[in-house]
Formats: C-alpha cells, structure tokens, sequence
C-alpha cells in the first residue's frame, strides 16, 4: 500500500471509531470540545520544570481510552511520529540548561534533563487528548460545537472543507502512485522529471473534485451551519460530564493531590 493510501485509511479508521455507539461517542461535542480546550489549558500552564503536577493530568487521557474503548497501542502508534520531533527538538534543553539539580542512582540530573521530560508529557497529553476528541467525534459534530461557541462561520465552514479537501488530494495523489508504478514497474519512486507533471495533475484533478464536492453540498441545502444527527446522552448528562471533568482536571492542576494522598497513607 502506498504512503497516501495508509493516510485514506487512517482516516477513515478515525472517522469509523468516531460513529461507533460507547459512552464518550453519545456525549454531546460541545461539551468533548469545551472539556479538551481546559484540559489543553491547564496542561500548557504547568511550569518547565513541574513534572510531578503534570504527570497527575494523566488521569484525563487514560480513564478517556477506557470510556471511549479506544486502544492505547493505536494511539500511540498514530502519535509516534510527532512524539520523535519533540524528543528531538527537547534534546537541545540539556545543553543549555545544565544547573544541577540532584543525583539519582548516580547519574547527574540537571534542569535541562527535567525540562526535557516535561516537554515530552506536555506534548504527550496534548495530543493525546486531541485524538481522543477525533476518535470520539466526527469533524461535523466538531464543526457544529465550534459554531455554538461562536467561532466564525467562515472559519469552520473553511476548516471543514479543508478536511475533506485533504482526503480528495490524498486519493488523488494514491491513483497516480498506483498508475504510475503500473506503467513504470522496474523503477524504484517516481523520476525526478516527473514530480512537476504529477504534482500538477494531481492538485488539479482534486480541485475539480473538490469543486464537485461543494456543489454538491449547496445543491442539498448546506449554508454554512451545521446540524446534529445520530443518538447523544440527555443533555443533563452531557453537562454533568462537562463540569465534573471541568472540576476534576481543576483540582489536579490547583491542588498537590499526589502529595495530599502520601500524607493519608503515611498517616
């Protein structure tokens, strides 16, 4: 399978965990989407080097993969690629930031080496909350909660057509891999000379497409606002999980829980 090809079907596996009927696919998107912008918020106002408050935000995406029966491999496979590019851009916090701060079995631990690994969390619970909201809410639903929160319809109508934009190019560009390596199956990649060719044909065959696509779309009635379709909890529900989530992530960004629950142990 081709490069674009396992991109179509990542997608589509998203779009798929999204329609599926568990708990956290029924809650209204507003509040998922309401909840995901706090728990990005207090995540990114953690200090560099507050690693043991930050590590408490990891109640958030773990009890979120049990209720939305998402699998932690998956998510960390699909993640992996952005996870490398912050290790490697957190690499350089070492060199700088040497002040020593202890030693732990020997070895030296200085700021530069905790602020590394606060980096990496931070990244981490961010974006694994952001999957988690894709794997349980389809880009409509995510639109429409967009548009109750008084975003600008130009903005979400332009966000919307972007993801679907972006699916048309991907197979586009997979039919002219595919034909290509069918007329040329003795070469290894696409010629440099062919690059241009094929880049131009395939970002003109997607705008025609995408083209269609919209017609289409105002052709049915699509003005721009978008509406909810498929079963969601009472709406009593979907607020009560909004706050106690709004509470909870609170009280593990605001209060030492971990130290506060060693004291009850030792105690």
């Amino acid at each position: 399978m081709t490069g674009p090809g396992r991109a179509i079907r990542e997608i589509h596996s998203l779009e798929d965990l999204a329609e599926r009927g568990t708990f956290l696919c029924r809650v209204h998107p507003l509040a998922k989407v309401l909840v995901t912008i706090w728990y990005l918020l207090l995540v990114m106002s953690f200090g560099k080097y507050d690693i043991t408050g930050l590590l408490g935000m990891s109640v958030y995406p773990v009890i979120l993969m049990i209720l939305g029966d998402i699998s932690a491999g998956q998510a960390i496979r699909r993640m992996r690629p952005i996870l490398l590019m912050v290790c490697l851009v957190g690499l350089a916090n070492p060199l700088f930031d040497r002040e020593l701060l202890g030693t732990f079995g020997g070895i030296k631990i200085t700021s530069g080496m905790l602020s590394m690994v606060t980096l990496f969390f931070k990244t981490a619970f961010a974006v694994a909350a952001s999957y988690i909201l894709m794997a349980t809410t389809t880009m409509e639903q995510i639109c429409y909660a967009l548009r109750k929160l008084r975003v600008p319809q130009i903005l979400v109508t332009v966000l919307l057509l972007i993801y679907r934009y972006l699916v048309m190019m991907l197979k586009e560009a997979d039919r002219i891999m595919q034909a290509y390596r069918l007329r040329a199956p003795g070469e290894r990649g696409i010629r440099k000379g062919a690059w241009g060719p094929l880049a131009g044909q395939m970002l003109l065959r997607s705008m025609d497409r995408a083209q269609a696509v919209y017609e289409s779309m105002t052709l049915r009635g699509f003005r721009g606002e978008f509406f909810l379709r498929g079963r969601f909890l009472p709406p009593h529900r979907s607020v009560f999980y909004g706050i106690g989530w709004a509470v909870v992530l609170a009280v593990f960004r605001f209060l030492p829980v971990f130290r506060l629950v060693g004291r009850v142990f030792i105690s």
